[in-house]
């Protein structure tokens, strides 16, 4: 919901009901992961995607006509659809949808949820797609310290927003399994989680040309992004304005600050683009002793050479610095800080997801890989 938020509160904030298909859940190659999003507006606008064009000219007319009845409904598309040719994933994969028409009165949440998402604070929803009537379509809003709303028990409301907060801490977004009244062990009642995390954290060592670059690039991808350096004439907001800040510190200083203060975590990426000693081997060191999700550090194959011999000196254990992505990037024979910058974030995203680097022409199996929730093998796809 992120990416269509903007225009799903403007349409909101007029009282305009607005049709809302989201993918509850997918298996083998699907093109969007759970909690993608699609709106249907009331002049009668698409914005967003769950399957990357494959089945949205029949997931727009769904959308449609929930929009107008207010009955929430749900959708499975697969290619062993009867229809496959006609609305099926070419991909191969199956989805699952949960449509529901969104306005004032279903979900005056609304405008709390984008506030915190806006702030960079944890929220996530959780909604009933299936129940007991009159359930389908309620929901909770969670936070670290509260919830509004209810999913019409007040027992299963209580198991729920204990379970949500634990993948509100994760950033996990899925489906939720409960007997009607919200015991653990039954079924019943199933609720989507939609956990929306702080963006994760990019921070770029080195106010040069190529960071500028990859700051761009990271916000692209949607982290927030901070760029640091000890020199103030050149960290400045002027050469970086995709950053979200600027910060002059010595680098080492500011991540060391900003780990003792729970501001990086397991998602966080680090980047040290100065290749120069006084500056790389110290933030190197602090970085290499953190739970990152990626350390990577520019220079020639000789800077390599000389890095790594600084940090052995300096303490650095094997298993860390097997970890240092350096020289940093893959090889896409880049030559401009664009082409860098694009490098490195291939290399990151390779890092994220168990990506090999290698060209999908040259491999075989599946192309998008989600989390599968259950194998519906035995399951055709219909529409409910």
């Amino acid at each position: 919901m992120r990416e269509v938020l903007d225009e799903l509160l403007r349409w909101w904030r007029a009282g305009q009901p607005v049709g809302m298909a989201t993918v509850t859940s997918t298996w083998r190659s699907a093109p969007r992961p759970a909690g993608a999003t699609m709106l249907v507006g009331p002049d009668g606008t698409a914005v967003g995607s769950v399957s990357g064009g494959c089945v949205e000219a029949d997931v727009y007319e769904l959308c449609q006509q929930v929009r107008v009845s207010g009955e929430p409904r749900t959708a499975r598309y697969g290619i062993s659809d009867d229809d496959a040719f006609a609305v099926g994933l070419t991909c191969g994969g199956i989805i699952d949808l949960f449509v529901e028409r969104v306005d004032p009165d279903n979900f005056p949440e609304l405008p709390e949820v984008a506030a915190a998402i806006a702030a960079e604070r944890p929220v996530a929803t959780a909604t009933c797609i299936e129940g007991p009537p009159g359930r389908p379509g309620r929901r909770l809003v969670v936070t670290a310290d509260a919830r509004h709303g209810t999913l019409g028990s007040a027992r299963a409301d209580d198991a729920v927003a204990d379970d949500v907060r634990g993948m509100l801490a994760l950033g996990s977004t899925g489906l939720l399994h409960y007997g009607v009244d919200g015991q653990r062990r039954g079924s019943g009642l199933t609720v989507m989680v939609s956990a929306f995390a702080p963006r994760p954290r990019m921070i770029v060592f080195g106010a040069i040309d190529f960071a500028a670059a990859v700051a761009r690039v990271g916000a692209f991808l949607k982290y927030r992004v901070t760029v640091c350096d000890a020199r103030p004439v050149f960290a400045t907001r002027r050469r970086f304005p995709d950053a979200d800040e600027v910060v002059v510190d010595w680098p080492h200083r500011y991540l060391a600050a900003e780990a003792e203060a729970g501001r990086v975590d397991e998602r966080t990426v680090v980047c040290v683009l100065t290749h120069d000693p006084k500056f790389d081997v110290p933030v190197l060191r602090v970085a290499l002793d953190l739970p990152l999700a990626y350390v990577g550090a520019m220079g020639s194959r000789r800077t390599h050479d000389e890095r790594m011999t600084r940090l052995r000196e300096a303490g650095v254990p094997e298993p860390a610095l097997a970890r240092l992505a350096s020289p940093i990037g893959l090889n896409l024979g880049a030559r401009t800080p664009e082409e860098t910058a694009v490098s490195i974030a291939a290399e990151i995203i390779a890092t994220r997801w168990g990506g090999n680097g290698m060209p999908l022409s040259s491999t075989t199996g599946r192309i998008h890989e989600h989390t599968i929730v259950s194998d519906p093998v035995d399951q055709e796809p219909s529409e409910t």
